[in-house]
């Protein structure tokens, strides 16, 4: 009997609320900072697959030899990807793994071995689909399956869930340097392949930072992005990220002033354009300014000295120092995730 689910397989996705919903009919669980990835196990045959229906399977041979060692001839299961750190997420280590190189990826699936964080069953052990029960009937399967199939294999990870929002708020505050946020699923829903049926709610915060420099916008003699700066304990001023949602109408007089700072060197740590996967043309592209201009910017996660996706602006901030603008804004020292994942199988 084939797998009744094969790849292309697209997971449940989850839409963005501000708020964790409450009430009963909810079953929340941490939102892991890493790769989602679907992964099939089919007697001798695994795959990997990213959230976008994209094969990982020769970038983690270690997690492919730890589905070929479970008992069970059969399986698809829907998780994350995480590479850790010490005791702590480590997304940049978990960037490294997508190489070229079949040698690089075989010495970093040693040195920084990568492991799945599984939070539904999709396929069970004996190859019967569950995609069309609801999650109430399908968290209690993956917890039989894990205490079965995983206990004991160091590939896997069963991640925690709770129906209790003090329990889930009290994830999101602990480790809010760790976690991605919170994730809400409906405890009365199938698995619904593609569709935005989850919610999610992420850690929101704000900071304020130097405007180090800017690039203009494509084809545009206006601002198109700000480069934002940290200060360190020595006085250097780091790039952290960007934000690029300026109000339109607000952009040719910022630009005036922006070009009224034009001075280098702009960062005097770490700076834009420096070498790396995801560098273009235009990396290398901008303008340095003297380091007068701050500004508050909302952001959900920071992670190896950035922000890891754009910010958004919030306001110019003139009543503020620059020098005031300092690592220590984002750099929050939280609980390590693994003590919720070592207790959860």
């Amino acid at each position: 009997m084939k797998l009744p689910i094969k790849p292309p397989f697209l997971p449940m996705e989850a839409k963005s609320v501000a708020e964790i919903p409450t009430g009963s009919g909810w079953q929340y669980e941490p939102k892991w900072d890493g790769f989602r990835c679907i992964a099939f196990h089919d007697r001798a045959s695994v795959e990997l697959q990213s959230k976008s229906g994209q094969l990982l399977t020769r970038y983690f041979p270690e997690l492919v030899e730890g589905l070929r060692s479970l008992k069970a001839e059969k399986l698809v299961l829907d998780g994350e990807i995480i590479v850790l750190s010490g005791d702590k997420l480590s997304f940049d280590g978990l960037l490294q793994r997508i190489h070229p190189a079949a040698s690089r990826i075989a010495k970093l699936s040693k040195e920084t071995p990568a492991q799945i964080v599984v939070f539904d069953l999709l396929v069970d052990a004996s190859g019967r689909s569950l995609i069309e029960q609801s999650l109430e009937q399908r968290r209690p399967a993956l917890e039989a399956f894990a205490a079965k199939y995983l206990r004991g294999n160091p590939r896997f990870l069963l991640s925690p869930a709770t129906a209790d929002i003090k329990v889930a708020r009290q994830w999101l505050k602990a480790m809010r340097g760790q976690l991605d946020g919170l994730i809400a699923k409906p405890l009365d829903a199938p698995y619904s392949s593609g569709e935005r049926s989850m919610l999610k709610i992420k850690n929101l915060r704000t900071v304020d930072c130097v405007v180090g420099g800017f690039r203009y916008g494509s084809k545009t003699k206006l601002v198109g992005s700000l480069l934002l700066g940290l200060y360190d304990n020595r006085g250097l001023l780091h790039h952290v990220g960007f934000t690029s949602s300026i109000d339109a109408g607000s952009r040719p007089a910022l630009t005036r002033k922006l070009k009224e700072l034009i001075e280098p060197p702009g960062f005097t740590g770490r700076a834009p354009g420096g070498p790396s996967r995801w560098s273009s043309e235009r990396s290398t592209e901008w303008e340095p300014l003297r380091p007068e201009l701050v500004v508050e910017v909302r952001y959900d996660h920071f992670t190896a000295g950035r922000f890891r996706h754009g910010t958004k602006l919030m306001r110019l901030r003139p009543d503020k120092a620059p020098s005031q603008c300092r690592m220590d804004q984002v750099e929050v020292h939280t609980k390590s995730p693994l003590a919720l994942l070592s207790k959860s199988v």
